[in-house]
């Protein structure tokens, strides 16, 4: 876990900065991370992490263009220690996936404590922000999957929006309108970037749901217009992804047909919802790879994936029960027998 001490040790950074620069990773965690601690202190430049999940030096150009007296990472997995060894100026990390050991970062992560701990990053925001914004702070950790005992308080508030009888954070995306706000985050970050950063401004000045969900203002109009065409999509895609059907054993594997925008993570999601006692896998083919979007609801998908990618021309990580991977395409078969062969 996060301490208190910790806790007011980046709030004092996060504070005493003039101008923090924010690097956030393109989820609705790492998006509501940093909605967040800018609506708190109102100072800085948000920066996002758009086709990797890696802060290296091909991102050092904010650096030099906002020159920040502070930099802040959310939610992003790896920093390369190099991108560390050029800044000048103090970075905190504020993180929730698997640790790493670098030098003169400022580092927060729940796993550095606990490794079992799947506290998203929006959470620590939210604490340090001083509990300032119910909405994002919901909407974040429910978007991860984990569902906030302050969840209750955002339904005492909004019963149309979260109804009170919801208890886990796949309930929530899949059966309530705090859902369609979720997709409407995510989808926001399918857009090219100039776009995303007007969407975030945007954001930024929105304080209630209602605004966001109906989309009757000019900016929550603005939003909805935008991701339009996505939601079409991905609807297309679900109702695809529903005719078809587990076969036996642990595995379920969905290749989902090409489309212009991905949707794999969204999708195996709705899958580990629909069939929990599976391990679900869903691929997308491309000229020489196929990535995969891997989920599960007990079993350690994490574990199995490093195992099975050994001596294999591929690359995966994330949470215990949450994987992204990709697998050279000669190789995806063998890459699945051997995934069938390490999950427990």
């Amino acid at each position: 876990m996060i301490t208190k001490t910790q806790i007011k040790e980046f709030r004092k950074y996060l504070k005493k900065s003039e101008n923090p620069l924010f690097f956030y990773d393109d989820d609705p965690d790492g998006l509501c991370s940093y909605l967040i601690l800018k609506k708190y202190i109102n100072k800085g430049k948000g920066a996002i992490l758009r086709t990797t999940s890696v802060l290296d030096l091909n991102m050092y150009h904010k650096v030099e263009e906002y020159s920040p007296d502070l930099i802040i990472a959310l939610d992003i997995p790896i920093i390369d220690q190099e991108f560390i060894n050029k800044a000048n100026v103090p970075i905190l990390w504020l993180d929730h996936h698997t640790p790493l050991k670098r030098k003169g970062v400022h580092y927060f992560n729940p796993k550095l404590k606990n490794k079992k701990a799947e506290i998203p990053t929006t959470h620590w925001a939210y604490e340090i922000a001083e509990e300032n914004d119910l909405f994002l702070a919901t909407l974040g950790n429910i978007s991860d999957w984990n569902y906030p005992k302050y969840a209750k308080d955002f339904s005492e508030k909004y019963p149309d929006i979260l109804p009170k009888k919801t208890k886990t954070a796949p309930e929530a995306i899949f059966t309530s309108k705090l859902g369609e706000l979720i997709n409407l985050l995510a989808f926001s970050l399918k857009k090219p970037t100039s776009k995303i950063n007007k969407m975030v401004n945007l954001l930024l000045k929105i304080e209630d749901p209602y605004e966001l969900l109906k989309g009757e203002t000019p900016r929550s109009k603005f939003i909805h217009r935008e991701v339009k065409s996505l939601l079409t999509e991905y609807n297309e895609m679900i109702d695809y992804v529903k005719k078809q059907k587990p076969k036996k054993g642990k595995l379920f594997l969905v290749e989902l047909p090409k489309v212009k925008n991905s949707y794999s993570s969204l999708i195996s999601n709705y899958l580990i919802y629909k069939y929990p006692k599976k391990v679900v896998i869903v691929s997308r083919r491309k000229t020489d790879s196929v990535t995969m979007s891997i989920r599960s609801a007990g079993t350690n998908v994490r574990e199995a994936l490093e195992k099975s990618l050994e001596g294999l021309n591929g690359f995966g990580g994330g949470h215990d029960n949450a994987c992204g991977a990709g697998i050279n395409k000669d190789q995806y078969e063998e890459f699945i027998r051997k995934f069938n062969e390490n999950i427990k």
